[in-house]
């Protein structure tokens, strides 16, 4: 199945603690319909001390959210998402929103 959003679009949260950020998806898990967004639902996670780290610490990580919950960036808003097929074969993906061509996800079918 087709997804709406794919690796490196800027998008919008629109549900949950982070509604309204909007950041870039950094990666997607197919399996468990999960996507990790730039600087959105950021947890400490604590870390053993270790030979090179004695004394521990801590980092900022970004926890994944589920896919439902964010959509395509358009003109700042969010926006839904068509998916149409080309003349050419190709199928690309178009924002409800204003019409526009997102970024396209096959070439030429043969």
């Amino acid at each position: 199945m087709a997804r709406h959003i794919r690796t490196g679009d800027r998008v919008v949260v629109t549900a949950g603690n982070a509604k309204g950020q909007t950041g870039k998806i950094l990666s997607i898990d197919t399996s468990r319909d999960r996507v990790v967004v730039q600087g959105v639902n950021v947890r400490k996670k604590y870390l053993k001390p270790t030979q090179q780290r004695p004394n521990g610490g801590e980092i900022e990580q970004e926890m994944p959210i589920h896919l439902s919950n964010v959509s395509p960036e358009v003109n700042g808003k969010p926006s839904r998402v068509r998916f149409v097929t080309k003349d050419d074969g190709s199928k690309v993906r178009v924002a409800v929103r204003d019409g526009k061509e997102l970024h396209t996800l096959h070439g030429p079918r043969s």
